[in-house]
């Protein structure tokens, strides 16, 4: 399964290529498992190529079974819980595998359970303690940052561990280069997360969510940021807005048990 994923600065922890999974990890030794996909090293064909994760797509259910099959592998996963998302701040807590119900914000304890969210613009993020002892992923879109899925996520974490350190880790998105958005979006969010000029003010959306971070206590130095943007890579990345609602979804996974 060959990919040809970019090496990557690190950001708060080091992000190195797993080219057996077509994943950039997260190489922080008092970090959980944390991974964001690529496009890369799957089966999917068409405007799905190759390693297409999202089963609310168009593309055939038996790929997609079998991509995650391929990342699982990859990364030695055991089982995932995933989440049916709809842009907003509702949290499960999971025990088990498999499909948790609605909501954008997945949480554990169990270490050896992994948790995952799609994405093919929206950010995906990691949250846990410093101890390592509870985990929250995070679907969160621009709906998702006003509707408080950050929040929900932080809240869940400090009430089981009260006192600790919390650490973050933002995956691949629309970034503010390319996330234009209409003034009755803007007009929402921090003149600081809005970039005016000719043409349509643009979203930083990672911006806006490290700004909801610090507030609740997570330092930007905590912050693990690859820095890509999904409208810019057609090449490895997934993109909505690029490719007019026909495209793939990413993962991105965490898990307490740090990577083998």
């Amino acid at each position: 399964m060959a990919t040809n994923l970019p090496p990557l600065p690190a950001a708060g922890g080091a992000f190195e290529q797993r080219r057996a999974s077509g994943c950039w990890l997260l190489c922080d030794s008092a970090a959980p498992l944390v991974a964001f996909s690529s496009r890369l090293g799957g089966v999917s064909e068409g405007p799905y190529e190759s390693l297409n994760l999202g089963l609310s797509t168009g593309d055939d259910a038996a790929r997609v079974a079998a991509n995650r099959a391929r990342l699982a592998r990859g990364l030695g996963l055991g089982e995932v819980a995933t989440i049916r998302q709809v842009h907003g701040a509702g949290l499960r807590v999971v025990r088990d595998g498999g499909p948790a119900g609605d909501g954008d914000v997945l949480a554990t304890t169990r270490p050896d359970l992994a948790l995952a969210v799609s994405t093919a613009d929206c950010l995906g993020v990691a949250l846990w303690d410093d101890e390592r002892t509870a985990l929250a992923v995070v679907h969160a879109g621009w709906r998702g940052v006003l509707a408080g899925a950050l929040e929900a996520a932080l809240a869940w974490l400090s009430r089981e561990r009260p006192g600790s350190g919390l650490r973050a880790a933002l995956g691949p998105a629309l970034r503010v280069c390319c996330f234009e958005v209409g003034p009755e979006v803007a007009e929402r969010f921090p003149a600081t997360c809005i970039r005016s000029g000719p043409g349509r003010p643009h979203l930083d959306l990672a911006g806006a969510a490290r700004r909801r971070l610090a507030a609740a206590g997570v330092p930007d130095a905590a912050i693990a940021d690859p820095g890509l943007c999904t409208f810019c890579t057609p090449a490895l990345l997934y993109s909505h807005r690029r490719d007019r609602g026909v495209t793939g979804r990413h993962w991105a996974v965490a898990r307490l048990r740090p990577a083998d």
